[in-house]
């Protein structure tokens, strides 16, 4: 059985790779291709825009960072109502920057992009740090926001915390979690994440064309060439599955959820 050709991850590669967008754009382009095909783009950079123009005008000619964080924690949470989905955080429209931009509300990972690009437009060069299962914003080293929850101030306590609360006490702090992530690697972990959403919504067919998304641009990455066997699998595509499912053993041959999936292929092998 071959493998069909899906244009919509071609568009989206090609998409990722031209250095003529930035990541705003980049993820609008993600909720067109993937959920909204009559998105305008252009709309939403507008919107983005209004919001950035009118804290923008709201702030005097101070330039001090910390003054400017604080407005930017005011205009975004307090006047115009942004926060952290917490009552819904695994619907998969937290994962589309249109979305969030109109329902004021998101994960840490959209809501860390609004928060950084509507920060340009005061002066403020934000980073995005890919901390794990939480991502953060940073300000040089010494300042680590939370966009999910008003922008506040974290400090190595609450960093431990966050890391508890999603790895189950399991991973301690290290620096680097707070390293800079790329627009590709944002990009790539955004996509997973809608995948994740997709499966705890059995709606496979569009967690398979994430993982697809995803390979395109990792096309070694183990969980997601396993998770494409397993989905292939639920989708019926027998062969499919079993081409992923045995690459993933080969290419990760120590894998801790190796019984599970020696099991998964047995049980494909006996249904043909």
């Amino acid at each position: 059985m071959e493998e069909k050709f899906d244009p919509l991850v071609a568009e989206w590669f090609a998409f990722v790779k031209n250095p003529n967008f930035n990541l705003v754009e980049k993820c609008l382009k993600f909720a067109q291709i993937l959920e909204y095909p009559d998105l305008d783009v252009d709309d939403y950079i507008k919107k983005i825009s209004k919001i950035g123009m009118s804290l923008k005008e709201s702030i005097n000619d101070v330039k001090n960072p910390t003054y400017l964080i604080s407005m930017l924690n005011e205009h975004l949470f307090e006047n115009l109502g942004f926060s952290g989905d917490d009552d819904d955080y695994y619907n998969p429209k937290n994962n589309f920057l249109n979305e969030v931009i109109d329902k004021k509300s998101g994960i840490p990972i959209t809501l860390s992009i609004l928060y950084v690009e509507v920060a340009k437009f005061i002066g403020l060069d934000l980073k995005i740090a890919g901390f794990p299962g939480h991502i953060l914003v940073k300000y040089n080293e010494e300042m680590i926001l939370d966009p999910f929850y008003d922008g506040r101030l974290v400090d190595i306590d609450d960093l431990q915390e966050i890391l508890d609360v999603n790895f189950g006490g399991e991973l301690e702090f290290q620096p680097e979690y707070l390293d800079e992530v790329k627009p590709e690697q944002i990009l790539v972990r955004m996509t997973r994440n809608l995948k994740n959403s997709y499966v705890q919504s059995f709606v496979y067919d569009k967690a398979l064309r994430c993982v697809n998304m995803v390979l395109a641009i990792e096309p070694e990455s183990p969980e997601d060439i396993r998770d494409k066997g397993i989905l292939e699998d639920r989708m019926l595509n027998h062969e499919i599955a079993l081409k992923y499912l045995n690459k993933y053993l080969e290419i990760n041959p120590n894998a801790e959820d190796v019984d599970f999936i020696l099991e998964l292929i047995r049980s494909i092998k006996s249904k043909n």
